[in-house]
């Protein structure tokens, strides 16, 4: 630990600490009195809604680890919030939030739900739909006399675009300007599409909106551009095969990693960050290191599988008669084969070859420019792999891929509200940053990804605002 405490530090920094991923959680009892106050009270009937801990104050009904085992499904956080009366009450009271906000070294915060992130994956499209609109109406009540230090996020359900577009206007006519949207959506395999409810919810694949999607988000994506809407991904990876354990919460750790990749692939491979240069994505508690990786991998997939790489690989290249009188000499006892079945066979299924068609690059720079431009990859401030983002010996092409600094106020990897910010700069303190480089992780970023327009009336506008025009 930082022998500095948060305050310190952000004096040293001399410059806005702005935190890209904080969390409040949600006194189910008030948000549940909301929802009955406007019309809403047959949504907490639905048993998805009971089981997660929004309708009373019982909490989530974790099923037992008899039952886990035989559903195959994840062991729960359960005990998850701080467990000091006053960082608990801080993160859930707004007012205390605001107040303590500087003991956290932290000048401006965006405030994700907790409870909240588990109405985007409600299966009930009324219940879905319904209750996330009614959660943003009461975020912006609840944040409203605080909004220059806290940011409220609106929860935007993506199970069809036109769904997530009326959820975005609605969202952006309460004055939200940020929006989290699911990481991926669960949709049921066509073969197993008329099997009972019980499997069917069991036999789903992966909806990751770029590749293979049952939609065209195209009219989703375009309304994001319009709204300049930064979007944020941050779904669990709870039920992501060899992601969980039904006895250990701790085998899952990772599991945003494996989220995040998953969503930027497809959106990449996809196309959708050539044909929307203006999006941005916020990949949120997984870490830089898995953008390293993914875009190394990419890169390299690219040189050996587009365009001239791809041509080097075509079979047709290989001459069988050579390879029968290399045979000879070397391996007689394949004689007794023809020439050609020495060699491997053309065909192309589906006319499938080059995976990189749909994503609109033309070359390795084009991928530099999108994992430069689009994406940003939230890192908690004991990340010690963050430095990997600056890293040119690893990085190919010159990529700078953007970190932001994500406290995770509210949650249980939180022992005290005032140790996330100390903890990241211990990235200084070890050498791993650089303190220009620790201002881009804890200030530019978050600015850049967010935009101007969340950081208008706060108190961190006019440093926002440099950081941007410098940019433009």
């Amino acid at each position: 630990m930082s022998s500095l405490d948060a305050r310190q530090v952000r004096e040293r920094a001399g410059h806005a600490i702005i935190d890209a991923d904080a969390h409040h959680v949600e006194i189910s009892v008030a948000f549940a009195d909301f929802v009955r106050d406007h019309g809403g009270a047959s949504l907490l009937d639905d048993p998805s809604v009971r089981a997660a801990g929004l309708s009373d104050e019982g909490g989530e009904h974790v099923p037992s680890l008899a039952d886990r085992r035989r559903l195959n499904a994840s062991a729960r956080p359960v005990w998850w919030t701080p467990g000091d009366t006053l960082d608990y009450a801080s993160v859930a009271l707004p007012g205390l939030y605001h107040q303590r906000l500087a003991d956290a070294g932290i000048d401006f915060a965006v405030v994700y739900p907790s409870r909240g992130l588990t109405l985007l994956s409600l299966a009930r499209q009324e219940s879905r739909v319904g209750l996330s609109r009614l959660y943003n109406e009461w975020v912006a009540q609840e944040y409203a006399p605080y909004r220059d230090r806290l940011c409220p996020v609106a929860v935007i359900p993506t199970d069809t675009p036109e769904e997530g577009i009326e959820a975005l206007e609605h969202a952006a006519s309460l004055g939200l300007k940020a929006f989290l949207i699911p990481s991926f959506n669960w949709r049921t395999i066509p073969e197993f599409a008329g099997a009972p409810e019980p499997y069917r919810s069991r036999l789903q694949r992966v909806d990751a909106y770029g590749l293979d999607s049952d939609y065209d988000y195209d009219p989703f994506w375009a309304k994001a551009a319009e709204l300049d809407a930064p979007l944020s991904c941050h779904t669990s990876g709870f039920k992501l095969t060899g992601h969980f354990s039904p006895s250990n919460y701790s085998f899952a750790a990772g599991h945003f990693a494996a989220v995040a990749e998953i969503t930027a692939k497809s959106l990449f491979l996809g196309g959708v960050l050539t044909r929307f240069p203006g999006l941005r994505i916020g990949l949120l508690e997984g870490g830089v290191a898995v953008g390293v990786r993914v875009y190394g991998d990419l890169v390299s997939r690219f040189e050996k599988r587009a365009g001239a790489g791809l041509g080097r690989l075509n079979p047709a290249r290989i001459d069988p008669e050579s390879v029968r009188d290399l045979a000879r000499q070397h391996a007689p006892g394949l004689l007794k084969y023809r020439p050609g079945q020495l060699v491997p066979g053309v065909s192309a299924p589906d006319g499938q070859t080059d995976d990189f068609t749909a994503s609109g690059v033309t070359s390795a720079k084009d991928i530099a420019g999108i994992f430069s431009r689009s994406f940003y990859w939230g890192c908690e401030g004991d990340d010690p792999l963050v430095g990997l983002a600056y890293d040119e010996r690893v990085i190919p092409l010159g990529a700078k891929l953007r970190p932001m600094v994500g406290s995770d106020l509210g949650h249980w990897d939180v022992p005290s509200f005032t140790m996330p910010l100390a903890e990241a700069y211990e990235l200084v303190e070890n050498g791993i940053l650089t303190p220009g480089q620790f201002r881009e992780f804890t200030r530019d970023n978050p600015a850049r990804y967010y935009g101007a327009g969340c950081f208008e009336g706060t108190a961190v506008e006019s440093e926002a605002r440099r950081v941007i025009t410098l940019d433009g």
